[in-house]
């Protein structure tokens, strides 16, 4: 094996612990030193995770061992700790978005570049054995040519859950920003970039009310749109419908249905790494289950993974800053749209992800 990449992590909210088991699921990971603006639960959680040392950010960054910062902040500080750890000289890996802004976005990629180091995003779900499942299945022409598809993400809200609710309605959250990268990168994986777009987003409720026992009862102002409908025509010529909700209470959809030549492809919720994959092809009786041709038992970290590997090979990464630019991008015109009253066409763009190899071994990234 390679010599292993030594990983910080900055940022130890709800997600932390999902990315310390899935980046220990790779040898070639060792997770070395975390960093947190609360220092007392920066402690606990090395403590718990078994993380050796607990840094300030400045010294995270400015230790010499640390290639890859992971960037587990809130949405609206991603760009400045993303900068900050490629003006360091670190690789850095984000979780999604990759900015709140196109001009954030375009800074973090461009900077990337200059300092010769390489920028990755979340989400990495799009790596899992579902997903992957269903680029083959498209690749090797089992509905024939792809020609529509829709994508619903249909909830009401995080505050009833989540220790840390009201980000989800500040800048950089709402239910296009928050879900909309798993919605979006698994389309763009499957049919590739998006040429034009069209949306109409509103606010519903001027608050909202957190239900959890730790906020039960407080008040959340609302700074973002909340249900947000918009149609995506994508440069190779499927027209997709996406609509991302944190008001509806109960819905029956789909997550992802892509529509071909020759059939339909039912696709699993892209914030997972496994589900259901179904097809029913054109003059089919029922739907099929089709066997996971790939490892659903990955977890949030295999993008850091595949990054290290592709830093040590000098391949291209999959969860990349281009990537990651081009579903900002998208968010960015659907919203644009909406204020605007006509369609917008993307200026940027980016290729499809190379898919997995079959055989990989749990653990293991293609070299």
């Amino acid at each position: 094996m390679a010599e292993r990449v030594k990983v910080g992590v900055v940022g130890v909210g709800k997600i932390f612990p999902a990315y310390v088991a899935g980046c220990r699921n790779f040898p070639l990971l060792e997770l070395v030193a975390l960093a947190d603006i609360d220092g007392e639960r920066a402690s606990q959680q090395a403590a718990e995770h078994g993380v050796p040392r607990v840094l300030s950010v400045d010294a995270l960054l400015a230790d010499p061992e640390i290639q890859i910062v992971v960037n587990l902040t809130v949405p609206k500080v991603h760009a400045a700790v993303s900068l900050a750890a490629i003006a360091a000289g670190k690789h850095v890996y984000t979780e999604k978005p990759l900015a709140v802004t196109r001009v954030d976005g375009q800074r973090i990629v461009q900077a990337a570049a200059e300092r010769g180091v390489r920028v990755g995003s979340a989400p990495d779900t799009f790596l899992g054995g579902g997903q992957q499942t269903c680029r083959k299945l498209i690749d090797d022409g089992w509905i024939g040519e792809p020609v529509a598809a829709v994508a619903f993400m249909m909830g009401h809200g995080p505050e009833s859950w989540h220790p840390n609710p009201d980000f989800f309605y500040q800048a950089g959250g709402g239910p296009l920003l928050d879900m909309g990268p798993y919605y979006l990168t698994s389309l763009i994986n499957l049919l590739g970039p998006v040429r034009r777009v069209a949306g109409s987003a509103r606010a519903s409720f001027p608050e909202r009310v957190a239900t959890s026992r730790q906020h039960f009862g407080r008040r959340l102002p609302v700074e973002v749109p909340t249900h947000v409908a918009a149609l995506l025509d994508f440069a190779a010529g499927p027209v997709a419908t996406l609509i991302t909700s944190f008001d509806v209470w109960h819905a029956s959809l789909p997550r992802i249905e892509v529509y071909g030549s020759e059939g339909t492809l039912s696709v699993p919720d892209p914030s997972i790494f496994g589900g259901m994959v179904r097809v029913r092809r054109a003059g089919a009786a029922e739907w099929s289950e089709m066997p996971l041709l790939f490892d659903d038992q990955v977890g949030r970290g295999i993008g850091v993974a595949d990054l290290a590997y592709a830093i040590h090979s000098g391949r291209p990464h999959r969860a990349n800053g281009e990537l990651a630019y081009h579903v900002l991008d998208i968010m960015q015109a659907v919203e644009e749209s909406s204020d605007g009253g006509q369609h917008v066409t993307l200026e940027s763009s980016t290729a499809r992800p190379a898919p997995l190899p079959m055989g990989l071994l749990r653990g293991e990234m293609d070299a």
